[in-house]
């Protein structure tokens, strides 16, 4: 028996959105703990995952309370470091009114990258059942090569590996060094989730299913969740394509989280199945639990803080 569910390294920062516009009809930022992995972590805490975060923040104001909200939300923080001289990493938010949004970081540097391999507990992942990574840990030479570390160790324990490209362009120096350490994530995982601009983007396809041909052949990645936005979601599994349908929330507020809130709720039937004990039928329930909890995440500010209970999932799908 392992301790820990799933651990997940990676970026944890502030998400500044937007929440309305002053009397001088400035806009007004909310400052809301964010971060990808730390996501996923908070949504498979509330479908009652024991889970870990290995990752670093600046000791300041941010570093401060994200580290008091994940020990809020359950996610153990033994391994997360607090940097005495790097600042933590802010994102600015900016959303459309189709919900979607767009980024800019303030991270040059931002604590999150300056991770070093000789701060990555192997203890923590010799005790997971799952690690989880993305690739904003793998922007910059030391943070990338800690996630290396803390995949090799975690893949060696046995551990099955799981990988969420997240691509956010603006921290690249090339979209050429995107891909190259996309590759790298996908060479090494059990599990992948990825979005339908990842994989068109990725493969030059514009059929997901002709990428998806291309990524199997080439990595031979025994699970991939397809998140296509109003479209609904696919999961790939030997010979199964499975596809579900979303469910569309009239008051949509904002996009932020819920592809993280998709990718744990997977996480949590491949936990719950295993690997190799998949079929239509749980792929089927899998994504519809799945759809269901990101739906209820865009109706809310942030992700992290807010993440659905699963009796609010299934209330859901009830109706």
């Amino acid at each position: 028996m392992k301790k820990y569910d799933v651990v997940a390294l990676g970026e944890l920062l502030i998400d500044f959105t937007e929440n309305g516009t002053s009397g001088q009809k400035n806009p007004i930022y909310e400052a809301n703990p964010g971060g990808a992995p730390c996501n996923v972590l908070s949504m498979l805490t509330k479908l009652g995952r024991k889970t870990a975060f290995i990752g670093k923040v600046g000791r300041d104001i941010f570093g401060n309370r994200l580290k008091a909200t994940l020990e809020e939300v359950g996610i153990d923080t033994s391994n997360l470091v607090m940097d005495e001289e790097v600042r933590t990493t802010l994102a600015f938010v900016e959303t459309f009114p189709d919900g979607d949004r767009d980024f800019s970081f303030y991270r040059n540097p931002g604590a999150d990258m300056m991770l070093r391999e000789d701060e990555v507990n192997a203890e923590l992942l010799n005790d997971t059942r799952l690690f989880h990574f993305g690739t904003l840990s793998m922007t910059h030479e030391e943070v990338r090569n800690a996630t290396k570390k803390a995949i090799a160790v975690a893949k060696e324990a046995g551990a099955v590996i799981s990988f969420d490209p997240n691509l956010r362009e603006p921290l690249w120096r090339s979209l050429d060094d995107a891909r190259e350490q996309v590759a790298y994530g996908m060479s090494k995982c059990d599990v992948l989730k990825i979005s339908d601009n990842e994989i068109q983007w990725f493969t030059g396809e514009e059929d997901y299913d002709a990428g998806i041909r291309k990524l199997r052949e080439k990595y031979s990645i025994p699970l991939i969740m397809l998140s296509m936005g109003k479209s609904g979601s696919r999961a790939y599994y030997k010979d199964l394509c499975v596809e579900v349908t979303p469910f569309l929330q009239e008051n949509t507020i904002e996009t932020t989280g819920a592809g993280d809130t998709f990718g744990a709720c997977c996480l949590h039937y491949v936990l719950k199945y295993g690997l190799d004990g998949l079929d239509e039928e749980k792929l089927k329930e899998m994504l519809t639990f799945a759809n269901a909890a990101a739906s209820i995440i865009t109706t809310r500010k942030g992700a992290l803080r807010v993440m659905p209970e699963e009796n609010e999932v299934r209330a859901l799908l009830n109706r």
